[in-house]
C-alpha cells in the first residue's frame, strides 16, 4: 500500500506564505478633514416686488476644479491637492449653493429659481468656477468666476439675447503657514469677495 508524502515541510511553509499575503500599514491612520465653504453676505435684503426672477443654471468647474482637495498653488505655479483635507462635496457645487444664497438676499430679483421650477424666469444666469485656491507664497487666496446673463423672450420660439458675459475675481489675506482650516476659511472669505463682484456686474448688466 502506497504511503502518502510527508506534509511537515508543507505545514512549516504556511506561517510564511500567510506572513507574506499579510499587508500591513506601516504609517498610522489619518482622518480626512472635511470644510464647508463660508462665503455669507453682510446683509441680506428682502426682495422688491415686480423685480424679475433669475434662473441659475449648475455652476460648472473649470478644468482641474472638479477635484474636492484643497487646491494650493506655489510661488512657480505648481498646483497641489491635499489629501488629507477637502471640501464637504465637489466645490462647484458648493459654489453654486453660496452663488443662490447670495443672489437670494441680494433683493435684486424676485425669485431665484432652479432648473425644472414651474415658475417661469425671463432671466437666465450660467456660471462656471474658474479658480478657488490658496497662494501661499503670495500670501492670499483668490477665487474667480465667470458668468453668462441671458434673457429669454417671453414668446416660444424667440431666440435667446445675451446681455452680458461676467469677470468675477476676489481675494483675501492668508496668514504665513496657516493651516488648512484657515486656508478654507481664506478661500471663503475670496468666494464672497468674487461674488460681491459678480453681483455687481450682473445689475449692471440688466435690462433698465
Amino acid at each position: 500500500m502506497p504511503h502518502s508524502p510527508p506534509r511537515r515541510p508543507l505545514l512549516l511553509a504556511l506561517p510564511l506564505l500567510l506572513a507574506g499575503c499579510s499587508v500591513l500599514p506601516d504609517r498610522p491612520y489619518r482622518e480626512v478633514r472635511r470644510f464647508a465653504l463660508a462665503a455669507e453676505r453682510p446683509a441680506a435684503l428682502p426682495p422688491i416686488p415686480g423685480r424679475p426672477a433669475l434662473l441659475l443654471r449648475g455652476v460648472r468647474a473649470a478644468p482641474g476644479m472638479d477635484q474636492r482637495g484643497l487646491r494650493s498653488v506655489g510661488a512657480d505655479g505648481q498646483v497641489t491637492q491635499d489629501f488629507w483635507a477637502e471640501w464637504a462635496a465637489p466645490p462647484a457645487e458648493l459654489v453654486e449653493e453660496a452663488l443662490r444664497r447670495w443672489l437670494a438676499a441680494s433683493g435684486r430679483f424676485g425669485a431665484i429659481t432652479a432648473p425644472g421650477s414651474r415658475l417661469r424666469a425671463g432671466l437666465v444666469l450660467e456660471a462656471e468656477l474658474l479658480r478657488l485656491q490658496a497662494e501661499p507664497a503670495a500670501g492670499r487666496a483668490r477665487a474667480s468666476l465667470a458668468g453668462l446673463l441671458l434673457q429669454e423672450a417671453p414668446e416660444s420660439g424667440a431666440p435667446t439675447r445675451i446681455l452680458g458675459q461676467i469677470q468675477a475675481e476676489g481675494s483675501a489675506p492668508l496668514p504665513p503657514g496657516a493651516d488648512p482650516a484657515r486656508a478654507a476659511a481664506a478661500m471663503g472669505a475670496a468666494l464672497g469677495q468674487a461674488l460681491a463682484a459678480l453681483e455687481t456686474e450682473l445689475v449692471a448688466a440688466l435690462p433698465r
